[in-house]
């Protein structure tokens, strides 16, 4: 008998119920989430030989069990919170919540809804995530650094520093400045101490872009061959976006990270609004990535120019540039994930990747060089009455070749 395990989890408990045919309720309980907690879960969930727990924000709060329960051989699916709270308001007819109508309520979404997404054990796309965050963070804490800087060199110099401040820099202008009342000898030795650590906070951001860098080359992927996509960048699209597989298309890609418009059509008025969805993330990355294409010389910067030409505001011509490199991410994406499965079917006879050996061209196009949309692209979007601006464009913008190694065998 199949059986679907709902889980609500918490950081110190976690509550389950179990589902059998017929959505029959079967059994369920709170448990805690230490060791022996944790195994006492386990066993209870175990009575059922065919069992597949659904757990509510597998990448979240339920984290911590999604990846115990990995570990233990059990399979695992992940329920949005979303989807979850839906249906307890449909099942109960009102939004009382407790911990055992969310478990019900979570095993009910995972009984019926096909596409749950299936989650994986952590690999080298989660070490990608906890490097990115990291470097954000040391961004962060960097333009805090700076802005105290700043606060105290106007304080000591008369017009403070430019904007743009590296350590070096306000190293030298703390130099020229000789206080010889207290408070300005106070205020100096603050500023050196703000500027020592901004020294440190630029060594550390340096050392991850590195890392980043690196392991994001050992994944395989060359998003870092595209204008505007740096390691942070980069690190945060592999990390966040994980399989590209689970996009059946490039519009379900750009609805995901939030580029795609929203149908806010009614009767006979056909018109779209901008969506406030998606990852946030991604979408940070698309408008940095844009940003860099409008201020450099490339294709992106041509297509911008066109949508003002053609009537778009600044900020609407910024929106359909990010909803285009959002086709041509996804593509390079998708390009990557196919290399890499051609390398891990590869028979038995040793091969080497041979950089600029053996080689194909493969014309292809985008906005600022990148691997863009090919002559026969669709145009067609998950929305079919949007405006051409905001579906997938099929280009071209500037075609360009891009080289690619291919495989060649050579004896053992």
């Amino acid at each position: 008998m199949n059986v679907i395990i709902g889980m609500d989890p918490h950081k110190r408990s976690a509550t389950i119920e179990v589902l059998g045919p017929g959505e029959q309720v079967l059994a369920g309980g709170r448990f805690a989430t230490d060791t022996s907690g944790y195994r006492d879960m386990l066993t209870a969930g175990r009575a059922w030989p065919q069992r597949t727990w659904a757990v509510e924000g597998a990448g979240g709060i339920g984290k911590h069990l999604a990846q115990r329960l990995l570990a233990d051989g059990e399979q695992v699916l992940d329920v949005p919170a979303t989807l979850s709270a839906r249906v307890r308001v449909f099942s109960t007819g009102n939004g009382r919540k407790t911990d055992a109508t969310d478990a019900h309520s979570i095993a009910l979404a995972a009984v019926r809804t096909s596409t749950l997404r299936r989650v994986q054990a952590d690999g080298e796309n989660m070490a990608l995530r906890l490097l990115v965050d990291r470097r954000d963070e040391l961004g962060m804490l960097r333009t805090q650094t700076v802005n105290r800087i700043h606060k105290l060199l106007l304080e000591l110099l008369p017009g403070g520093a430019k904007t743009f401040l590296t350590a070096a820099q306000a190293k030298k202008l703390l130099a020229t400045v000789k206080p010889r009342d207290v408070v300005g000898k106070t205020r100096r030795a603050l500023a050196a101490e703000k500027i020592a650590d901004l020294a440190v906070i630029d060594a550390k951001i340096k050392a991850a872009k590195k890392q980043l860098s690196e392991l994001i080359t050992a994944t395989g992927s060359r998003l870092l061959e595209l204008n505007g996509i740096g390691p942070s960048g980069a690190a945060r699209l592999l990390g966040d976006v994980g399989d590209i597989a689970r996009f059946p298309t490039k519009a379900h890609f750009a609805s995901w990270n939030g580029t795609a418009p929203i149908d806010a059509s009614s009767g006979d008025n056909s018109r779209q609004r901008l969506s406030r969805l998606g990852n946030r993330r991604i979408n940070r990355v698309l408008h940095i990535a844009a940003i860099v294409q409008i201020r450099h010389d490339t294709a992106g910067r041509a297509y911008y120019r066109r949508k003002l030409a053609a009537g778009k505001s600044p900020l609407e011509a910024i929106r359909c540039l990010k909803r285009r490199l959002s086709d041509v991410i996804y593509r390079q994406m998708v390009a990557d994930a196919a290399a890499v499965a051609t390398l891990v079917e590869a028979d038995a006879a040793p091969a080497v990747l041979v950089e600029g050996d053996v080689q194909q061209q493969v014309l292809v196009t985008g906005p600022g060089g990148q691997a863009g949309a090919s002559a026969g692209s669709s145009a067609t979007g998950s929305d079919p009455g949007a405006g051409s601006s905001e579906k997938s464009l099929p280009g071209p913008a500037e075609a360009i070749l891009i080289t690619a190694a291919r495989r060649r065998k050579t004896p053992a």
